[in-house]
């Protein structure tokens, strides 16, 4: 075996999961995500400063319509597909890289029925969701401590707490991952954060990402039906699909837009301000050989970073294509690749956000600017998605083949 490429399989014109040929198309959706990022660029500074839950940021997106970008349109939703999602997830991301988070952890938290329950619940649950225009948040990666679900007379109930979950301060529903009392076994449980039995604490007081509404939340017996127990998160292949496996590089792909746009974001405002003249640099500093090496090393990270992305995207839209066909070696595959462009893209963030500072010189300190927000951001990121862990992945798929773990990224 060799380093991975991509699937061979055609990657389609649109979205496998369902028909979205009478959503607006791709071209709309690229043009409402600029026009927000724009938007959210004007006052990114005050906003990060000010730390407050991002309740007009969301407003933003739903009057944009990018809340129900992913729903298929015979759902009431705009019919984009995954390439056009995380393509507006990196937009965004420039602009704001929480706000960014926040609308990426929403489209995999929205859209995990589709993967973990049978076809006619994850149609009722989207359709809601479309017609609400819900905002999700919460979160389904592997904890230290699991919530508890376990049987009642009506059902279920659930208790727990879960620490920094993502979108919990403005979100509509909540996705989490609950342990069953009985089995261990761990299951996606859909949450509605109107019940008064949830909790939500913005205890978060993160020093990067402080607009992703992350917060702890408290679940004392909340009651849970039978159709809001999607299904089943065990990492064991016995269990686990792998059209359910490819949740993960699906996820984990977000986190890849995500650190792209956070690099893209910092390179075009320090070039703006370079480019004005007023750099760390001598004077006319716009030939000055330093200068141009730092640009050009960064810009082949980015650029090397996203090479590396649009292979990944097209081995998880491929494999997405396959449907019910795809195989344990399509997934591992497909996400071994995820897990070089998680890396590359890690190291252009962190490399990008670090270095923009030296080039811009001492005037990037002053809190009026606000450049430090890319780095406090790609930061904190990093610090929950270690870049370590993909490389061992990587290292142990090229060497051993072996396939890379379950792990979900929100």
């Amino acid at each position: 075996m060799g380093v991975a490429t991509a699937l061979s399989v055609p990657v389609p014109a649109s979205d496998p999961a369902s028909d979205r040929t009478a959503g607006p198309g791709r071209a709309h959706w690229l043009r409402v995500a600029r026009d927000t990022a724009d938007d959210l660029a004007t006052d990114a500074v005050a906003r990060d400063q000010a730390g407050k839950a991002p309740v007009d940021e969301v407003s933003r997106l739903r009057e944009a319509g990018l809340l129900r970008l992913l729903v298929p349109a015979e759902l009431g939703g705009g019919g984009g597909d995954w390439p056009t999602a995380y393509a507006v997830v990196r937009e965004i991301a420039a602009a704001d890289g929480a706000i960014g988070q926040l609308l990426g952890c929403h489209y995999f938290l929205s859209s995990g029925a589709r993967f973990l329950t049978v076809p006619a619940l994850a149609a009722r649950i989207e359709r809601k969701s479309a017609a609400a225009d819900w905002c999700w948040g919460g979160g389904v990666a592997d904890q230290e401590l699991p919530l508890t679900l376990a049987r009642s007379a009506r059902g279920h109930v659930l208790d727990g707490r879960q620490s920094f979950t993502t979108g919990a301060l403005v979100a509509d529903r909540l996705l989490v991952r609950a342990q069953r009392a009985d089995t261990g076994e761990p299951f996606a449980v859909v949450v509605d954060t109107a019940d008064p039995r949830v909790r939500v604490d913005d205890d978060a007081g993160t020093f990067g990402q402080r607009l992703a509404a992350g917060g702890s939340v408290e679940f004392d017996a909340v009651p849970v039906v039978a159709d809001d127990v999607l299904g089943s998160l065990s990492a064991d292949e016995g269990v686990l699909s792998p059209r359910t496996a490819l949740t993960s590089p699906l996820g984990r792909l977000l986190s890849v837009q995500l650190l792209l746009g956070i690099a893209e974001g910092v390179l075009a405002e320090a070039r703006e301000y370079s480019r004005a003249g007023r750099s760390a640099w001598r004077a006319d500093s716009s030939q000055d050989p330093e200068l141009l090496s730092a640009y050009g090393e960064l810009t082949i990270l980015a650029r090397s970073a996203s090479a590396l992305n649009e292979q990944a995207l097209e081995a998880v839209h491929g494999a997405l294509a396959r449907g019910e066909d795809v195989t344990y070696d399509e997934y591992a595959q497909t996400s071994a690749l995820v897990a070089m462009a998680e890396s590359a893209a890690s190291r252009a963030a962190h490399e990008s956000t670090t270095r923009a500072l030296d080039v811009i010189g001492v005037r990037s300190a002053s809190s009026r600017l606000g450049f430090d927000r890319f780095w406090r951001n790609a930061r904190t990121h990093a610090l929950h998605q270690p870049v370590a862990h993909r490389l061992r992945e990587v290292g142990d798929y090229f060497l051993n083949d072996a396939h890379p773990p379950f792990v979900l990224p929100f």
